[in-house]
């Protein structure tokens, strides 16, 4: 997110429009509060934006928030790592299909930013996803660690929270205003849900969302044949970087001390899945 929030910095204002102008453009129907079920978990969500506004809004927004990388060739420039992040992402999603038939529509798309100092990866409605080259380089993640992060975004884009995210920002209006009060759109062309999509990317993380992900993403890259051990092993590289100044992805993906606990006992739960892939066969059903 930072060659985005560089160029979002310098502007204040429009606060009364901003809320009205997401409400209209996005065409939402927000005056009667509606939830729904996590479409993996089950877990109840509030959901003012219906996941395809979601993934239209996404579609929009992911392209505008990698022009900046992409007009300086930074958009998959190393194709080593290209093919190395493709190729496991591939994997992954395969895996994510399988939970959720219906996502097999959508068009999965994974870029790689060089940015050497940037920790930070995210995902958005619809498969859209991005990963900076400086978590994969500073932290030397292995292949089983960076599965741990594609499958733990790619769950997050399962479980609609993009949508969530928006309609939680929705509801409350404090999170627009917060970042129409710290944001400059006069080189970014983003309106209504579009802009709306940006903001979930940018806003933290849930504890529950970000359980699901742990969760869901650990189960997708161990059917997919990475070690689910690499998931606390990724923590703890995460938390040492932390030592030295906070890495962007902990903004958005707070970090409790009890998660590298947690992380272990799901390893423990899905190391049978990870030895069935190893050996060519993993059974279809989820293990809760």
């Amino acid at each position: 997110m930072r060659a985005l929030s560089k160029s979002w910095r310098t502007a204040r204002g429009r606060l009364a429009s901003l809320f009205l102008t997401v409400l209209v453009a996005a065409g939402l129907a927000v005056a009667i509060p509606g939830c729904t079920t996590n479409p993996v978990t089950g877990r109840s969500q509030l959901m003012l934006v219906s996941e395809n506004q979601a993934i239209d809004a996404s579609r929009s927004a992911y392209v505008e928030m990698l022009a900046p990388a992409r007009e300086e060739g930074r958009i998959n420039a190393d194709p080593a790592m290209t093919a190395r992040v493709q190729g496991i992402t591939e994997k992954v999603v395969a895996q994510a299909v399988k939970y959720r038939p219906e996502t097999a529509d959508w068009d999965w798309e994974i870029a790689v930013i060089k940015a050497p100092d940037t920790v930070n990866a995210f995902a958005m409605a619809g498969g859209k996803m991005a990963i900076y080259s400086g978590i994969i380089e500073q932290l030397e993640l292995t292949d089983d660690e960076l599965a741990q992060i594609i499958g733990h975004e790619i769950a997050h884009a399962l479980s609609a929270h993009t949508a969530e995210k928006m309609s939680v920002a929705l509801a409350s209006n404090l999170a627009l205003t917060g970042y129409a009060l710290s944001g400059d759109r006069s080189q970014v062309a983003l309106t209504g849900a579009a802009l709306g999509a940006v903001l979930a990317v940018q806003l933290p993380h849930s504890r529950g969302m970000e359980s699901e992900a742990d969760r869901i993403g650990i189960e997708l890259a161990a059917r997919a044949g990475y070690n689910p051990d690499a998931a606390a092993s990724l923590w703890r590289k995460m938390a040492a970087q932390a030592n030295g100044g906070q890495p962007e992805f902990l903004s958005t993906h707070p970090a409790p001390d009890s998660r590298q606990r947690e992380l272990t006992r799901l390893a423990d739960q899905y190391r049978p899945l990870y030895d069935e892939a190893r050996r060519g066969s993993v059974p279809t059903h989820p293990v809760n």
